[in-house]
């Protein structure tokens, strides 16, 4: 049985958002997507999580996103990831 979390909330803001304020982020945040896990390991070697047509790899430890797909594209210059 698995200890990860189950669900994520990622945030895409603009890169020059600063802080980690959850409120903050969500404030600033372009597109927000709550993902679950998928029970699937990504190419990153990270559980794969998915939903609201985001696809991501996030290291449940350090709540860091590995990978990430939006609407199945890399994510633009100038944007991104965080966990909310």
């Amino acid at each position: 049985m698995s200890t990860h979390p189950q669900r994520f909330e990622i945030l895409l803001v603009p890169e020059h958002a600063e802080g980690r304020d959850p409120a903050h982020l969500a404030e600033v945040a372009i597109r927000s997507a709550v993902v679950e896990a998928t029970g699937e390991t990504g190419a990153s070697g990270y559980p794969r999580y998915a939903g609201e047509g985001v696809e991501a790899d996030i290291d449940p430890e350090t709540r860091t996103v590995e990978a990430l797909l939006v609407d199945g594209a890399e994510l633009d210059y100038g944007l991104s990831a965080r966990i909310r």
